[in-house]
């Protein structure tokens, strides 16, 4: 048999895992500066779970979630998106209490599972970063979380990316707006794609969404959701757009923008990138408000506010733009070991290095001084310690700075009792 990994995943190799710790680690630090704290849920969950908040006529849950029943006769599905999982978590352990802070902010990352056509930027096995705010219906809510997501991709030095809103509004809204897409579209059924005749009764905002060149002719010309608003989604949006503007972030407003899951309303927004190369997945991260949701999984009424970003598109997007990911795995010392006998010897000054909070390595190939120290400059060490027989009968060390060339002897005692003076001097000097 020809072991093969699954179709629609991938292998996260070193040197490429380093660029997905970056991109992590860079969220990490702006979601903090925000207030938000992370979460982690099972990569599993009841098929209700999903299929009550995601929506049973969506893509995800009719075409593309990875369900089974267990050993027990449970349904259970792989997680095809993290918000439904979050939701059903902040009801269970009753994070709405007043004990909590208002809002409840919270970030997370991990794997989400769809059964879709693979293509670039879009797997079976995907990786996503995101955040979900309850308890606020303030329209600065919305505005301070797109702002965050926009700061996300600044720090990474993305620049090729637009703000695109729009509103959903609330049931209201959604109830006159579905019956006057269906009054439109019907005189058209006949012309429509395959899957849009199927969601023109089951989910008619979805049609809007079609990237089918049979549907788009009718979607330019659909009435506008924006036209229907009640007045109190009117206000959020409007409240919305002078915040923005406030905040002087450019935005795009597209009435036809519509999200493949059911639970949104109001504000919905996405984050593209307008980088060569991205092709059809140029949208880098996405979300919008659901103030229902909280209450369809049992929960009090809790408004809500999220997004979620897909890590593969945002490191095709660095990739597209060219921007070089600073190394994060730096080397402090090599220790190169000459003739068997310094074996033992070279163990231990490893580890002495180790011990006082640097990071070290050493050779463990038996190979001659000059591969070894091949190595070392590979590795991008900063300092390369060189013991063979001779420096062992001595009791001392040699130490290079690879930045400047200029080594110098030091006594063993002197490593494994202050290796930081030792490492300070001789890295200072690759600026004298």
């Amino acid at each position: 048999m020809n072991y093969q990994r699954p179709k629609g995943t991938a292998d996260i190799l070193p040197g490429e895992s380093e660029k997905w710790q970056f991109v992590e680690e860079t969220a990490r630090l702006i979601f903090r500066d925000y207030q938000f704290q992370e979460i982690r849920t099972p990569i599993f969950e009841h098929f209700e779970t999903i299929s009550r908040s995601v929506g049973d006529t969506t893509d995800i849950v009719s075409k593309e979630m990875y369900d089974f029943y267990d050993k027990g006769d449970r349904h259970v599905t792989l997680r095809p998106e993290n918000t439904a999982p979050i939701v059903r978590a902040f009801v269970e352990n009753k994070l709405f209490g007043p004990e909590y802070a208002k809002p409840y902010k919270v970030f997370y990352t991990g794997p989400m599972f769809r059964y879709e056509r693979p293509q670039k930027g879009r797997l079976r096995q995907f990786h996503q970063i995101g955040v979900e705010a309850f308890g606020s219906s303030n329209p600065a809510t919305d505005v301070e979380t797109m702002a965050m997501a926009l700061d996300f991709f600044k720090q990474l030095g993305i620049q090729q990316i637009r703000l695109v809103i729009n509103s959903l509004g609330d049931k209201e809204t959604r109830k006159n707006y579905r019956q006057a897409l269906i009054d439109y579209l019907e005189p058209h059924l006949e012309e429509l794609s395959a899957d849009s005749k199927r969601r023109l009764h089951e989910n008619p905002l979805r049609v809007l969404d079609s990237k089918d060149p049979k549907d788009k002719q009718f979607v330019a010309e659909a009435p506008s959701i924006l036209e229907f608003l009640t007045p109190a989604s009117q206000k959020h949006f409007d409240d919305v757009l002078k915040m923005l503007d406030a905040l002087e972030i450019p935005y795009e407003i597209d009435s036809n923008m519509v999200r493949g899951l059911d639970y949104y309303t109001d504000t919905i927004f996405e984050i593209m990138s307008d980088a060569k190369g991205m092709g059809a997945q140029s949208t880098i991260c996405a979300g919008g408000r659901y103030d229902g949701l909280v209450e369809e999984l049992g929960g009090p009424e809790t408004p809500g506010f999220g997004f979620a970003m897909g890590i593969e598109r945002v490191l095709m997007t660095l990739a597209m733009e060219e921007i070089v990911i600073p190394a994060i795995n730096e080397l402090d010392a090599y220790v190169v070991a000459i003739d068997d006998g310094t074996n033992l010897e070279a163990l231990k000054l490893v580890q002495a290095v180790r011990n006082f909070g640097f990071s070290a390595d050493r050779d463990f190939m038996h190979r001659k001084p000059k591969a070894q120290f091949k190595s070392a400059d590979k590795l991008g060490a900063k300092l390369v310690l060189t013991i063979g027989e001779e420096e062992l009968l001595k009791g001392v060390v040699k130490v290079k700075s690879m930045a400047t060339s200029k080594e110098q002897e030091f006594r063993l005692e002197e490593v494994y009792e202050d290796f930081p003076e030792i490492y300070d001097e001789m890295t200072t000097k690759m600026f004298d």
